[in-house]
């Protein structure tokens, strides 16, 4: 079993976009004598792989890669990144794959007007976020419909068994929930209180309308405003404190920021106190929820894991537990990549994408001892900055 998950995951690993690809590399010696050295595990067959996925339960692959996230928190590497003691995590929704009808009972579907029926497969994720570019999975929900439905499934549903999902990994985490302008509402202002989350999230106009009528308000007479001025950059920021909808305590905090000319604002809505002393810190923070969407969802579909990829056709559980060993692998290569030993290679015009294509090459034709290259690197210390 180690064997066969750990060739799953070297998939992703070195980025290969799909099994046939990997199963290219496995048929050359010098490759498969290179991985039995790093690991002292033969790599094997990609449908071997798929055999095993098909069958195992994907709540196995969930409980390890929360055991292996629990490690990094109890070693406290990203410690320093936390909000007030909080860590961020980032909640959103993306698109895993299309299928074609009758792929299984689960599908969600969605008609056009023109009667074209397109059936998809949509995951929740949660994300440890920091400011330097970590985006790890800390929970995967899949939404998705039971078998027999009234009502499809939607990102507010997932939220609510994601949401214990992640109590059940992280029970003692404290966490401040970032996410978008589709959860304020008041099940989910309940959600965070029962598990004791703060949280930051995007308010949109029109949304909460008594609360926004207060809002306007109180902006006629508020006197909180903090002016920033950076590089021919202008930020206003506005917060206003002691605010309530439906029994919840709120602060709201808006960044106006101008920039040759072009003006973008931003709006959040949080159960932290805020102030003129932090107001500056929170609203980052807020921002940084695009981090889901870019170094996590954006990466993974763009940069060679392939998030989106058919990898099994027809088995439900075989889809989920490939996107599960995708989480793992980013979640492994984030450590590198975003490491001091890889951070001085990345200049001038390397990206890391060549860099993987390096790595992968030199897997292909250059037999290696692996001891000996250890013994030249001698002690190793990795930092992040």
């Amino acid at each position: 079993m180690t064997e066969i998950l750990l060739g799953g995951l070297f998939l992703f690993i070195a980025k290969q976009d799909s099994r046939n690809a990997m199963n290219n590399d496995r048929e050359e010696p010098i490759f498969t004598e290179n991985f039995l050295k790093l690991f002292g595990k033969r790599l094997p067959h990609m449908d071997t792989v798929n055999d095993v996925l098909v069958e195992l339960k994907n709540d196995e692959l969930e409980q390890l890669k929360a055991g292996l996230v629990a490690v990094l928190i109890e070693k406290k590497v990203l410690a320093k990144y936390r909000l007030n003691g909080y860590y961020r995590v980032a909640i959103d929704a993306t698109g895993v794959m299309s299928v074609a009808a009758g792929h299984c009972d689960h599908c969600l579907q969605k008609t056009s007007k023109n009667g074209v029926t397109t059936y998809f497969h949509n995951v929740l994720e949660a994300k440890l976020i920091t400011p330097n570019g970590f985006a790890i999975s800390l929970a995967t929900e899949w939404i998705e419909n039971p078998s027999n439905y009234d009502k499809q499934d939607c990102e507010l549903k997932a939220f609510k068994r994601l949401s214990w999902k992640i109590k059940k990994h992280f029970p003692r985490l404290p966490i401040c929930i970032h996410a978008d302008g589709l959860y304020p509402n008041k099940r989910f202002f309940e959600i965070c209180a029962q598990f004791s989350w703060h949280f930051i999230v995007t308010l949109k106009n029109g949304s909460l309308k008594s609360l926004w009528e207060d809002i306007e308000l109180e902006l006629l007479t508020s006197k909180n405003q903090l002016v920033e001025t950076k590089k021919g950059q202008v930020n206003v920021y506005h917060w206003l404190s002691d605010l309530s909808y439906q029994e919840q305590s709120l602060s709201f905090m808006e960044c106006i920021e101008t920039k040759s000319d072009k003006t973008n604002r931003f709006v959040f809505v949080t159960d932290l106190t805020v102030d003129k002393a932090n107001v500056k810190e929170v609203t980052a923070s807020g921002r940084l929820r695009f981090k889901i969407e870019n170094e996590g969802f954006n990466t993974q579909k763009n940069l060679g894991y392939g998030l989106g990829r058919k990898y099994s056709r027809t088995s439900n559980e075989a889809m989920k537990n490939y996107v599960s060993l995708l989480q793992i692998a980013h979640f492994f290569n984030q450590l590198y990549e975003l490491s001091s030993l890889a951070q001085p290679l990345l200049q001038r015009k390397t990206t890391i994408k060549h860099l993987w294509k390096r790595l992968i090459s030199a897997l292909l034709e250059i037999a290696f001892d692996v001891v000996e290259t250890l013994d030249s690197l001698g002690k190793i210390q990795i930092r992040y900055e």
